[in-house]
């Protein structure tokens, strides 16, 4: 099976089993208690819009206007003192996060209903009768405890002066609080507090919102939508907001239609907060009946003033000294302390503290409605686009641990989550949208890391244990474990694999030969070979032939591999250094060594007849290797290479020295000089490469002259620059007796 096959068949597993973690019910609770925490905490605070304030029932009040501890008993003319300073200071809407279900001293009862019905702007909290119903996983197992609700209005004469009344129920520890409802299916699908509040907070531009809503239906009957003086008179705010949910509901076009004239109105494109609000109040009726909140914050992240410095008479007050700016503000009052140990309406919500501070249910309310206010509710992402998201992933994750080794992809694994968490709490801060984080992260990734890597490793254990088994009776052991890095599965005895060969060849060696000693030469000719090999063996090649003082080694893989070629480069230039410094230790008897590059397909294996046999490579390339070896005597040169060679890899300085015939063969072979590393190039070697192909280029245009100029400048960069002599004498031969129309710029070796 091919490894682009193998690498996606992993990508599609890990796709698969995140997608089907995520449609199971633990896997969406899990990212709803741990990945939505995870993204609110990597936003961090977020700044809540000016127009909500808190005002707080709090112990400071209850100390400084000598209270009784429950704000059920606190005497309800204050309530109304604090609804006439608040609508003298032009406070938008007021609301009560409060339950008056129970009647107190009829006159203070009456003194708070005439305020409230005197401020017209007065939205209450509707009771719930305190009924508990057990929450439990799928296993039984109780996980918490859900308020339900049952509406009890507040006692008549407040009931009646409140401009509109709405519940707000929520759940209670350990049910984590993520969620609110904007109708109430249980209540008769009754506006809920934060939707209530923002029906009012926006009658402001009521008449627009009806007048494109009438321009988009003009056939509905919307007669009662109209008035709206009477509707705040005669207190149908639930009312209307119930017409418009059955209206939206019943016809879903009317929604999309005005949200796209909204959109795409000029006169709105320049009053950006008014666009935003009409959107975010057309959504309500078009969305479902819950939303996400999209928190600001840790306790008290929204502003907050205590309930006694409204009422303090001190004109000396922190009041005075802060000047807060109620006017055309939505104001809250409710429990919201600023302490753990005297907090009694607390939610357990992603911002709850370490040290058990959790958020009010008052800045729950306050929260949900400034979501409203800048349309910006945290979005899960749609089904289709969740499950592509967690599919993609998946193919991404399995494709890079499967081409990646361990180490790298550990690394690799740590800069996506880097990276996908960066988008996700860009998005999440941008648009409130929420993208899956624990099936990818803590799910998907892990599995497609140690899956590929035990894949892989059983693979690689598979393809080594075949290798020794045929290999090992006639290799050691050290070869046997580096050939079965490289070659696969080994199912017969000779195998068909991709090689870089490397031939030698000692110069002067037959005249060295003639004047010494047998047993001296041995010695002398040992140590040679024990300074060729060194470079060879530590670029991971090993040693297959010795003739005389010719050295054949290869680079072998099953398939072409560029690092191994690029090592095979590295060891042909550090073997002229190592035949020097072999020099220095041997009484100054120096080889000059040329060396011969080529690489291809080559049969790698048992060689030979009855009992004797040689493990060495097969085949045209192991042939060509030692022609272009040969190549270095009539160029001059120390270390040729075919293309072949050099196809895909970088770092060394080569120059192309031309395409050549040898004898007995064909098919030309594209030679080049490997100079030497990138970095250890000079400045000489870079202007001989540069004038040198300028005439080569000359020479297969048949421009004699040019050619000549440019190698006679080669020349005088070098003296003894091979090549442009070579050349120089065949542009010379062609300048006199010129080669054709047919020539094709090859050159036939006439001898081996």
């Amino acid at each position: 099976m091919a490894r682009w096959s193998k690498a996606i068949i992993v990508g599609l597993i890990i796709g698969i089993l995140g997608m089907i973690a995520s449609l199971l019910p633990g896997g969406f609770a899990l990212e709803e208690n741990l990945g939505l925490k995870l993204l609110f905490r990597l936003r961090g605070e977020k700044k809540p819009p000016s127009d909500v304030i808190i005002v707080s029932l709090d112990q400071a009040s209850v100390d400084a206007l000598n209270l009784p501890a429950d704000p059920d008993k606190w005497p309800r003319f204050l309530h109304a003192n604090l609804t006439e300073s608040l609508r003298k200071k032009g406070a938008a809407v007021i609301v009560f996060d409060m339950m008056f279900h129970e009647p107190g001293p009829l006159e203070q009862d009456n003194l708070f209903a005439q305020a409230i019905q005197h401020a017209g702007n007065v939205v209450l909290c509707a009771c719930l009768q305190k009924k508990t119903a057990p929450l439990t996983d799928k296993y039984g197992k109780n996980t918490g405890e859900l308020i339900i609700e049952r509406l009890l209005p507040p006692i008549p004469p407040i009931e009646r002066s409140a401009l509109a009344i709405a519940p707000f129920p929520l759940p209670k520890v350990p049910v984590k609080v993520s969620q609110y409802w904007t109708f109430k299916t249980e209540a008769g699908d009754a506006p809920t507090l934060p939707v209530a509040v923002f029906q009012v907070f926006m009658f402001e531009v009521y008449e627009e919102f009806i007048g494109l809503l009438e321009k988009i239906a003009p056939s509905q009957n919307m007669e009662l939508l109209y008035d709206k003086d009477k509707i705040i008179k005669n207190r149908w705010v639930e009312e209307t907001m119930l017409i418009l949910k059955d209206l939206f509901k019943e016809n879903p076009l009317i929604g999309e239609k005005m949200i796209e004239e909204i959109q795409n109105s000029s006169r709105l494109s320049s009053h950006v907060k008014k666009k935003r609000t009409l959107l975010s109040w057309v959504k309500i009726f078009q969305g479902p009946n819950s939303r996400y909140l999209n928190f600001y914050g840790p306790p008290g992240t929204i502003q907050t003033i205590s309930y006694y410095q409204l009422l303090k008479q001190n004109q000396k007050s922190a009041v005075k000294q802060r000047q807060i700016d109620l006017s055309g503000k939505a104001v809250f009052v409710g429990l919201s302390e600023s302490f753990r140990l005297a907090q009694t309406d607390g939610f357990y919500t992603v911002f709850s503290q370490s040290n058990g501070m959790d958020i009010s249910g008052v800045e729950i309310a306050a929260s949900a409605f400034a979501n409203l206010l800048e349309d910006k509710p945290v979005q899960p992402l749609v089904l289709y686009v969740h499950l592509t998201t967690i599919f993609l992933w998946g193919i991404l994750l399995g494709t890079l641990c499967f081409f990646v080794r361990p180490i790298l992809a550990a690394f690799s694994m740590i800069t996506l989550i880097i990276l996908y968490l960066t988008v996700a709490t860009i998005q999440f801060n941008k648009a409130g949208s929420w993208y899956p984080i624990v099936v990818p992260i803590f799910f998907q990734l892990p599995i497609a890391y140690l899956g590929t890597f035990f894949w892989k490793f059983f693979e690689t254990n598979k393809e080594r244990q075949n290798v020794r088994r045929v290999l090992g009776y006639y290799l050691p052991d050290k070869e046997v474990n580096r050939l079965a890095k490289n070659l696969g599965d080994i199912k017969t005895n000779i195998q068909t694999v991709y090689g870089t060969c490397l031939f030698t060849d000692a110069e002067k060696y037959t005249s060295l030969s003639e004047n010494m000693e047998p047993k001296a030469l041995a010695g002398f000719i040992n140590k040679y070979f024990e300074a060729v090999f060194e470079p060879v063996r530590r670029y991971g090649g090993f040693i297959s032939d010795i003739k005389g003082d010719s050295m054949l080694s290869i680079w072998a893989t099953a398939k072409p591999d560029t690092n191994q070629r690029k090592k095979a480069c590295l060891a042909a230039l550090d073997i002229p250094k190592a035949v020097e410094q072999f020099k220095h230790i041997s009484d100054n008897f120096h080889l000059p060594t040329r060396i011969g590059m080529h690489s291809g397909f080559i049969s790698l294996g048992s060689v030979g007849a009855m009992n004797r046999y040689e493990y060495r490579p097969v085949g045209d390339i192991v042939n060509t290797a030692s022609r272009i070896e040969n190549l270095n005597k009539y160029l001059a040169t120390q270390i040729l290479v075919s293309q072949e060679v050099l196809h895909e890899i970088d770092g060394f300085l080569t120059r192309k020295l031309g395409e050549f015939i040898f004898v007995g063969k064909s098919n030309p072979v594209t030679v080049y000089e490997l100079m030497s590393r990138v970095e250890e190039s000079s400045t000489q070697q870079k202007e001989l490469s540069t004038i040198f192909t300028h005439g080569l280029n000359a020479f297969y245009k048949q421009s004699w002259e040019e050619a000549i100029k440019a190698f006679y400048e080669s020349i005088k960069i070098h003296k003894k620059d091979g090549p442009s002599s070579y050349y120089l004498h065949l542009c010379e031969k062609y300048k006199a007796n010129p080669p054709g129309e047919m020539w094709d710029g090859l050159i036939h070796l006439e001898n081996k």
